[in-house]
Protein backbone atom coordinates (compact mmCIF):
# COMPACT_ATOMS: atom_id res chain seq x y z
CA UNK A 1 0.00 0.00 0.00
CA UNK A 2 1.37 3.64 -0.97
CA UNK A 3 0.65 6.46 1.30
CA UNK A 4 0.73 10.03 0.49
CA UNK A 5 -0.21 13.03 2.31
CA UNK A 6 -1.13 16.29 0.24
CA UNK A 7 -2.68 19.87 1.51
CA UNK A 8 -0.31 19.94 4.24
CA UNK A 9 0.36 21.69 6.88
CA UNK A 10 -2.86 23.08 7.10
CA UNK A 11 -4.98 20.88 5.84
CA UNK A 12 -4.01 17.52 5.14
CA UNK A 13 -5.27 14.96 3.66
CA UNK A 14 -4.21 11.44 3.43
CA UNK A 15 -4.31 9.29 0.62
CA UNK A 16 -4.00 5.26 0.85
CA UNK A 17 -3.64 3.85 -2.64
CA UNK A 18 -4.25 0.05 -2.02
CA UNK A 19 -3.53 -3.13 -4.46
CA UNK A 20 -6.63 -5.54 -5.15
CA UNK A 21 -7.90 -6.96 -2.06
CA UNK A 22 -5.43 -4.72 0.01
CA UNK A 23 -7.57 -3.00 3.30
CA UNK A 24 -6.62 0.15 5.55
CA UNK A 25 -8.49 0.61 8.75
CA UNK A 26 -9.50 4.41 9.64
CA UNK A 27 -10.54 6.31 13.03
CA UNK A 28 -14.66 6.59 12.57
CA UNK A 29 -15.55 9.75 10.49
CA UNK A 30 -12.47 10.26 8.83
CA UNK A 31 -13.08 9.21 5.20
CA UNK A 32 -13.21 11.79 2.64
CA UNK A 33 -13.64 9.79 -0.66
CA UNK A 34 -13.51 6.91 -2.15
CA UNK A 35 -12.87 5.50 -5.31
CA UNK A 36 -15.07 3.04 -7.29
CA UNK A 37 -16.10 -0.30 -5.57
CA UNK A 38 -14.12 0.17 -2.63
CA UNK A 39 -16.03 -1.84 0.37
CA UNK A 40 -16.28 -0.08 3.38
CA UNK A 41 -17.22 -1.71 6.78
CA UNK A 42 -17.14 -0.60 9.95
CA UNK A 43 -17.23 -2.39 13.35
CA UNK A 44 -15.64 -2.68 16.55
CA UNK A 45 -12.25 -3.80 16.29
CA UNK A 46 -10.94 -7.08 18.49
CA UNK A 47 -14.60 -7.36 20.30
CA UNK A 48 -16.73 -5.10 22.23
CA UNK A 49 -14.22 -5.02 25.68
CA UNK A 50 -11.34 -4.23 23.81
CA UNK A 51 -13.15 -1.76 21.45
CA UNK A 52 -15.00 -0.05 24.65
CA UNK A 53 -11.49 0.14 26.27
CA UNK A 54 -10.05 1.83 23.37
CA UNK A 55 -12.89 4.29 23.25
CA UNK A 56 -13.66 5.24 26.35
CA UNK A 57 -10.07 5.20 27.73
CA UNK A 58 -8.17 6.16 24.49
CA UNK A 59 -10.42 8.83 23.09
CA UNK A 60 -10.74 7.31 19.77
CA UNK A 61 -13.96 6.01 18.83
CA UNK A 62 -15.69 2.87 19.74
CA UNK A 63 -15.91 1.60 15.32
CA UNK A 64 -13.37 1.43 13.74
CA UNK A 65 -13.82 1.57 9.65
CA UNK A 66 -12.26 -0.94 7.31
CA UNK A 67 -11.46 -0.20 3.68
CA UNK A 68 -11.13 -3.09 1.15
CA UNK A 69 -9.68 -2.38 -2.37
CA UNK A 70 -11.51 -4.07 -5.23
CA UNK A 71 -9.71 -6.61 -7.33
CA UNK A 72 -8.29 -3.60 -9.68
CA UNK A 73 -6.97 -1.72 -6.57
CA UNK A 74 -8.34 1.79 -5.55
CA UNK A 75 -8.00 4.54 -2.93
CA UNK A 76 -9.48 6.41 0.22
CA UNK A 77 -8.58 9.82 1.30
CA UNK A 78 -9.18 10.51 4.92
CA UNK A 79 -8.47 13.94 6.91
CA UNK A 80 -9.27 14.47 10.58
CA UNK A 81 -11.98 16.46 12.39
CA UNK A 82 -9.24 19.57 13.05
CA UNK A 83 -7.41 21.73 10.33
CA UNK A 84 -3.08 20.89 10.60
CA UNK A 85 -0.73 18.53 9.30
CA UNK A 86 -0.40 14.35 9.14
CA UNK A 87 2.46 12.24 9.61
CA UNK A 88 3.24 8.80 8.35
CA UNK A 89 5.37 6.40 10.54
CA UNK A 90 6.44 2.91 10.27
CA UNK A 91 6.00 0.21 13.00
CA UNK A 92 7.35 -3.36 13.19
CA UNK A 93 10.66 -5.29 14.36
CA UNK A 94 9.73 -4.33 17.33
CA UNK A 95 9.38 -0.99 17.31
CA UNK A 96 5.61 0.66 18.14
CA UNK A 97 4.58 4.37 18.23
CA UNK A 98 2.22 5.74 21.16
CA UNK A 99 -0.95 8.55 20.58
CA UNK A 100 -2.36 11.06 22.47
CA UNK A 101 -5.78 11.12 22.56
CA UNK A 102 -7.48 11.65 19.19
CA UNK A 103 -3.98 11.60 17.26
CA UNK A 104 -5.00 8.42 15.22
CA UNK A 105 -5.95 8.81 11.43
CA UNK A 106 -5.39 5.72 9.88
CA UNK A 107 -3.52 2.57 9.48
CA UNK A 108 -2.81 -0.83 7.33
CA UNK A 109 -4.21 -3.82 8.41
CA UNK A 110 -1.53 -5.36 9.75
CA UNK A 111 -1.01 -2.82 12.62
CA UNK A 112 -2.50 -3.49 15.83
CA UNK A 113 -4.62 0.04 17.75
CA UNK A 114 -4.98 -0.45 21.56
CA UNK A 115 -4.74 1.58 24.34
CA UNK A 116 -2.02 1.14 26.83
CA UNK A 117 -1.31 2.32 30.41
CA UNK A 118 1.17 5.13 30.67
CA UNK A 119 1.35 5.08 34.34
CA UNK A 120 -0.41 6.99 37.42
CA UNK A 121 2.20 9.87 37.34
CA UNK A 122 0.56 10.32 34.01
CA UNK A 123 -2.96 10.69 34.93
CA UNK A 124 -3.51 14.10 36.62
CA UNK A 125 -5.20 16.56 34.44
CA UNK A 126 -6.44 14.15 32.44
CA UNK A 127 -3.48 13.96 29.70
CA UNK A 128 -2.27 11.37 30.30
CA UNK A 129 -2.76 8.12 31.64
CA UNK A 130 -3.75 6.39 28.80
CA UNK A 131 -2.12 6.27 25.00
CA UNK A 132 -2.56 4.90 22.04
CA UNK A 133 -0.40 2.28 20.75
CA UNK A 134 0.18 1.25 17.43
CA UNK A 135 2.05 -1.80 17.33
CA UNK A 136 2.20 -4.97 14.81
CA UNK A 137 3.69 -4.43 11.04
CA UNK A 138 2.77 -1.55 8.67
CA UNK A 139 2.72 2.34 8.58
CA UNK A 140 0.11 4.31 10.47
CA UNK A 141 -0.78 7.87 10.29
CA UNK A 142 -0.77 10.13 13.03
CA UNK A 143 -2.86 13.92 13.03
CA UNK A 144 -2.50 17.10 14.62
CA UNK A 145 -3.73 20.34 15.02
CA UNK A 146 -1.65 22.95 13.29
CA UNK A 147 1.61 21.79 11.83
CA UNK A 148 3.87 19.35 12.87
CA UNK A 149 7.01 19.84 14.69
CA UNK A 150 9.37 16.66 14.76
CA UNK A 151 12.05 16.23 18.19
CA UNK A 152 15.13 14.10 17.49
CA UNK A 153 16.55 12.75 21.15
CA UNK A 154 19.53 11.52 21.90
CA UNK A 155 20.08 8.63 24.48
CA UNK A 156 19.75 10.49 27.63
CA UNK A 157 18.52 13.60 26.04
CA UNK A 158 15.49 15.29 27.58
CA UNK A 159 13.02 17.40 26.16
CA UNK A 160 9.84 19.20 27.69
CA UNK A 161 6.63 19.59 26.51
CA UNK A 162 3.59 21.02 27.49
CA UNK A 163 0.38 17.91 27.45
CA UNK A 164 -1.57 20.13 24.71
CA UNK A 165 0.66 19.99 22.15
CA UNK A 166 2.30 16.20 22.30
CA UNK A 167 1.20 13.90 19.34
CA UNK A 168 3.09 10.67 19.67
CA UNK A 169 6.70 9.78 20.55
CA UNK A 170 8.54 6.58 19.65
CA UNK A 171 8.45 3.11 22.29
CA UNK A 172 12.18 4.02 23.14
CA UNK A 173 11.39 7.04 24.01
CA UNK A 174 10.95 7.07 28.32
CA UNK A 175 8.02 9.68 29.12
CA UNK A 176 7.18 11.02 32.56
CA UNK A 177 4.83 14.00 33.73
CA UNK A 178 4.73 17.05 36.09
CA UNK A 179 3.81 20.21 36.63
CA UNK A 180 6.03 22.72 34.98
CA UNK A 181 5.62 25.43 38.20
CA UNK A 182 3.80 25.93 41.60
CA UNK A 183 0.16 26.56 41.50
CA UNK A 184 0.42 30.56 41.59
CA UNK A 185 3.05 30.52 38.47
CA UNK A 186 1.20 28.00 36.49
CA UNK A 187 -2.27 30.09 37.03
CA UNK A 188 -0.26 33.41 35.94
CA UNK A 189 1.33 31.83 32.61
CA UNK A 190 -1.38 29.36 31.76
CA UNK A 191 0.81 26.52 31.88
CA UNK A 192 0.33 23.98 33.80
CA UNK A 193 0.81 19.77 32.97
CA UNK A 194 4.32 18.56 31.12
CA UNK A 195 5.10 15.98 29.76
CA UNK A 196 9.22 15.38 29.81
CA UNK A 197 10.88 12.94 27.72
CA UNK A 198 14.11 11.40 27.34
CA UNK A 199 15.72 9.89 24.47
CA UNK A 200 16.76 7.68 22.35
CA UNK A 201 14.22 8.95 19.75
CA UNK A 202 11.38 11.01 18.52
CA UNK A 203 8.39 13.51 19.70
CA UNK A 204 5.94 14.66 17.51
CA UNK A 205 4.15 18.02 18.56
CA UNK A 206 1.29 19.77 16.99
CA UNK A 207 2.07 23.40 16.75
CA UNK A 208 -2.03 24.19 18.37
CA UNK A 209 -3.51 22.72 21.65
CA UNK A 210 -7.32 21.84 21.14
CA UNK A 211 -8.07 21.77 25.03
CA UNK A 212 -6.57 25.81 24.36
CA UNK A 213 -9.31 26.22 21.32
CA UNK A 214 -12.41 24.26 23.34
CA UNK A 215 -11.51 27.19 26.20
CA UNK A 216 -11.82 29.79 23.76
CA UNK A 217 -14.79 28.63 22.30
CA UNK A 218 -16.95 28.02 25.75
CA UNK A 219 -16.09 32.02 26.34
CA UNK A 220 -17.60 33.04 23.31
CA UNK A 221 -19.98 31.18 22.47
CA UNK A 222 -23.51 32.56 23.51
CA UNK A 223 -24.40 29.78 25.94
CA UNK A 224 -21.38 30.44 27.73
CA UNK A 225 -23.32 33.56 29.11
CA UNK A 226 -26.31 31.72 29.94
Amino acid sequence: MDVQVRHTPSFAVVRCTMAGGEAVRAEAGAMMATSDGVAVEAKMQGGLMKSLKRSVLGGESLFITTYTAPPQGGWVDCAANLPGDAVVRTVGGGRALNLSRGSFLVAESGVEIDTQWGGFQNLVGGEGGFLVRASGEGEVVAACYGALDTIALAPGEKVVVDSGHMVAYDDTVTMSTRRVAGTMTSLKSGEGLVFEFTGPGEVLTQTRNPSALISWLTTVLPFSRQ
